[in-house]
């Protein structure tokens, strides 16, 4: 367990990354996450990180209250990644610890997290996946 605790980000991430720009509509960004399967894309502008889009920013233009009413469909699909993504988000550097990175998943209730390296670009993406697989390798290691 105590190896755990000296990981560090850049030994787990995910570095081959997909992004999204500010001009994905909703319709290209819904295929882009049936088509990977992934939680969420950095939003990338001149190869800075912008923010980011996450299944549940997708899925939050289709609630409808009566605060929301009921848009026509082609509309909605037509807005796209800037009107819906986040452009305050939590991220990481490579060299952050994984137990820093657990304790801010946890926290914030996140399931990855874009790694953002000292030159402020995006390096990967850490997922929970991730984290559990290198808290696994460190208990099996230990027996």
């Amino acid at each position: 367990m105590y190896t755990f605790l000296e990981q560090i980000v850049a030994d787990h991430m995910t570095r081959d990354v997909k992004t999204a720009t500010r001009s994905v509509t909703l319709r290209e960004l819904g295929d882009l996450f049936e088509r990977d399967d992934f939680n969420a894309y950095p939003v990338e502008e001149n190869s800075q990180v912008v923010g980011l889009v996450s299944k549940f920013d997708y899925l939050a233009c289709f609630v409808f209250t009566p605060a929301h009413m009921i848009p026509r469909y082609d509309d909605l699909m037509k807005r796209t990644v800037a009107d819906v993504m986040t452009s305050e988000f939590v991220y990481v550097g490579t060299e952050t610890k994984l137990t820093r990175v657990l304790q801010l998943m946890i926290d914030h209730r996140l399931r990855s997290i874009p790694v953002i390296d000292s030159d402020q670009r995006l390096a990967g993406m850490i997922s929970r996946e991730d984290v559990m697989r290198a808290l696994q390798h460190c208990l099996r290691a230990k027996t």
